[in-house]
């Protein structure tokens, strides 16, 4: 009878440290982008007082009426945000869904060397088109409207969404296309029915790209805007502080009300973002 000499047993290794390791950096990594924001929350419910003798730390009583403060001052340019956000939002995905549709599923004669100069455009600074667009804006007597704010964001924004819609309506089945059209659906009928619907991922993308884009954007409205009631939130933030510079409290409260809309925004639609940018529907991955 042979022997045999049993192999000492495989320890495995859990890889409990790395994985603990991890956790510390992600939670020190969110902390540490988190920490402003505490900060301006915490802030924003002290007075000055509260402010010089308890600079990191929460103190008491807490003072809400900051926000009431805050929030009759910066109204108007909160108002005048939204309205100019929606517009271009609504401006963008529709010229961005139908260029996209078009450049994807239509063949037509020059059809790549103009998808090529919209996408050279992604190349041009917009600092470079800054006077130009000014001056061009000036001569249609738009300026302090609107108008100006709304435009020039639909027009810029939309290059980035028809190359998104374009590369996305590229990764749709043609099958499907081939088996709409079998039953007799027209261009019309093939991009509201089926295409619109499969789309919502990167509409979602854009339209967040968009309200980003539009919310932060403090160069344009400063320089075409002096009507206050036209203001955007970013430029309105600048003369808040202004009035409002010796008030921590409503300061601090005006910043983050300004910045309340992006983060309700993004949690509410992340998963189409996400989606979007992955290249598929909201919980199919």
């Amino acid at each position: 009878m042979i022997a045999t000499v049993e192999a000492p047993p495989i320890r495995r290794r859990t890889g409990r440290r790395p994985q603990i390791g991890l956790h510390v950096g992600l939670i020190t990594f969110v902390f540490l982008s988190l920490a402003p924001y505490l900060f301006m929350i915490v802030t924003s419910l002290k007075t000055n007082q509260q402010y010089a003798e308890s600079f990191w730390a929460p103190a008491w009583p807490l003072h809400w009426e900051n926000y009431g403060t805050a929030l009759a001052q910066i109204a108007p340019y909160l108002i005048a945000s939204i309205v100019v956000a929606i517009a271009s939002v609504a401006g963008i995905v529709i010229v961005s869904l139908v260029a996209g549709f078009v450049f994807s599923r239509f063949r037509f004669p020059g059809r790549n060397a103009l998808y090529a100069c919209v996408a050279a455009l992604m190349m041009v600074p917009s600092i470079a088109s800054l006077i130009p667009l000014f001056l061009m804006m000036r001569d249609l007597g738009i300026l302090n409207t609107y108008a100006v704010l709304i435009l020039p964001q639909i027009a810029g924004g939309a290059i980035l969404g028809i190359i998104l819609m374009r590369s996305y309506i590229d990764g749709i089945p043609e099958t499907l296309f081939e088996a709409a059209q079998l039953d007799g659906a027209g261009p019309f009928r093939l991009f509201v029915s089926l295409m619109l619907p499969l789309a919502l991922p990167v509409i979602g993308t854009v339209a967040l790209i968009t309200v980003q884009a539009v919310w932060n954007d403090f160069f344009w409205p400063l320089l075409t805007v002096t009507d206050n009631s036209l203001r955007t939130v970013s430029i309105g933030l600048l003369f808040f502080q202004g009035q409002s510079a010796t008030q921590f409290g409503p300061m601090f409260a005006g910043y983050l009300l300004a910045s309340l809309p992006l983060v309700i925004l993004f949690v509410f639609f992340s998963r189409y973002f996400l989606a979007g940018m992955q290249g598929g529907m909201p919980g199919s991955h």
